[in-house]
């Protein structure tokens, strides 16, 4: 669903990039950080019950760890934003914070081969 999902994005994520990299030196715009956090809302929630409900019947997953990996994953990223944006810096994020943002992916990346390789 993931895949298949992430493909229309690309048009959103370039205007959001476009977005934020003319507007550096000012005033970030509106369509950024509502059009992402929007989208991933919507494929969290509907893309996912909608590949559920046509199923013919129960699939079994086969990764499990892997699985619950990235769906602790995903509710920290939308933990971590909340921190970042509510708590820490006031709706602005700093360069530190962007950093270590970009890390938490090669980090579940690997946690995420790890945990197919069984080594915990």
């Amino acid at each position: 669903a993931e895949i298949v999902a992430s493909a229309p994005e690309a048009p959103e994520i370039l205007l959001s990039v476009i977005d934020t990299v003319t507007t550096l030196d000012g005033v970030p715009g509106e369509l950024g950080p509502s059009s992402i956090v929007g989208s991933a809302a919507f494929k969290l929630l509907c893309i996912s019950a909608v590949c559920m409900y046509t199923l013919e019947e129960p699939k079994k997953i086969k990764a499990f760890g892997v699985f619950v990996i990235t769906t602790l994953a995903s509710i920290f990223a939308y933990c971590w934003m909340a921190i970042v944006l509510i708590g820490t810096s006031k709706c602005e994020v700093t360069l530190v914070e962007g950093i270590v943002t970009l890390c938490f992916f090669p980090l579940l990346v690997v946690i995420s081969w790890c945990q197919d390789r069984k080594w915990f």
